[in-house]
């Protein structure tokens, strides 16, 4: 009979050789001594000074690459293309983004101690979604729970009533096409259109100072290394060879004896997750969080990214984010009208000429 281990080749155990954990290491000397030192300590005046805008930037890019490399591995490794996992970005956003409009307190325009959106609407009081919103421990519960707890309903159902392929896929973008319409309404008690802005502070430490921005760019840059890391573990464990043989051949691992639902949901509830840690890590540095984060057009980028960089690889979505997100920073400012129209050729791009992304390219040069 096969078995799983036949299926993948026999996938090596080991995290990284000598050359990839010299490329990590030099990664966090990037992250936590070089940045904060050319931020902090090196003069405005320096061309060597890094500004708080290219922190800013850097920090964003990050995040969306923890969103890339969660992607990959429901893409990459399972097989499962979603064009929804804006959806759970957003919601770790929202949820981590309460509790830094409860942190503005009495400083907003109306001075009072309510959210500007609600003193314009005339509420009274917090809905009750906004309970216990003021602690920090419970938003940060929120931002792991909320995204989660979504998935795993959904892909219970979805898994276990055999969706797959092009059907998942349209099913996930409807989902977040929906919480983004669901969103957009006053009503809801998360300020519709505009979404929350407008942070001060955060654990009663304002945040536009040089030093909180750069902690929370090294504590972005610290879970992108970790999420990296556990993405790298299990993919190279036994579970990680189930998942590559439910990829390629569901019905013979069905054959052999294991349960591809229970599979496929732990690693659909996993990456959501990781999704809303990275929307909560987005939320302060970047200043803003609106339902547009959950459009369908953000969703489709997200697996754009895991496409240009190489699908399977966890290292591409991350090149395939920053260059892609480097692309759209230049195409926005020089030529905003046309950068919809460059993502779509990059796209047909990467699916012509480069099918297994920047990643595959550069293994053929080596």
């Amino acid at each position: 009979m096969t078995d799983v281990n036949s299926m993948t080749g026999g996938m090596g155990r080991r995290l990284y050789g000598p050359r990839g954990w010299t490329v990590l290491g030099l990664c966090c000397i990037a992250v936590f001594v070089v940045m904060p030192i050319l931020n902090l300590a090196v003069p405005a005046e320096s061309p060597f000074h890094v500004s708080a805008y290219w922190v800013t930037l850097f920090g964003k890019v990050m995040c969306y690459a923890i969103v890339a490399v969660a992607m990959d591995l429901v893409w990459g490794y399972a097989g499962i293309l979603s064009l929804g996992h804006g959806l759970f970005f957003a919601l770790g956003g929202y949820s981590f983004g309460m509790y830094l409009m409860r942190q503005i307190g009495s400083d907003g325009q109306y001075r009072q101690p309510m959210p500007d959106f609600m003193v314009f609407l005339d509420w009274k009081e917090f809905p009750w979604q906004w309970w216990n919103s003021d602690s920090f421990l419970w938003c940060a519960m929120l931002v792991v729970v909320v995204p989660g707890l979504l998935a795993y309903v959904f892909g219970y159902f979805a898994f276990r009533s055999r969706v797959k392929g092009v059907y998942l896929s349209i099913i996930t973008q409807a989902l977040t096409f929906a919480a983004m319409l669901l969103f957009f309404r006053n009503a809801t008690g998360f300020g519709g259109n505009n979404g929350f802005t407008d942070f001060r502070r955060i654990l009663d430490i304002p945040i536009a100072t040089p030093q909180t921005r750069m902690t929370l760019f090294a504590i972005t840059g610290a879970t992108l290394i970790g999420t990296l890391l556990l993405a790298r573990w299990l993919t190279t464990s036994r579970f990680g060879r189930v998942l590559a043989a439910i990829r390629d051949a569901e019905q013979r691992v069905m054959f052999c004896g294991y349960d591809t639902v229970h599979y496929k949901l732990f690693v659909w509830t996993l990456s959501a997750v990781i999704c809303g840690i990275a929307g909560a890590l987005y939320v302060p540095q970047v200043g803003i969080i609106n339902p547009g984060e959950m459009s369908p057009a953000n969703s489709i980028e997200i697996a754009i990214w895991v496409a240009v960089g190489g699908r399977g690889t966890l290292i591409g979505p991350i090149l395939g984010a920053g260059l892609v997100n480097g692309a759209k920073s230049f195409f926005t400012q020089a030529f905003p009208e046309y950068w919809l129209y460059a993502l779509g050729l990059i796209f047909i791009l990467v699916t012509l000429f480069l099918p297994q992304g920047v990643m595959g390219l550069m293994k053929k040069k080596t």
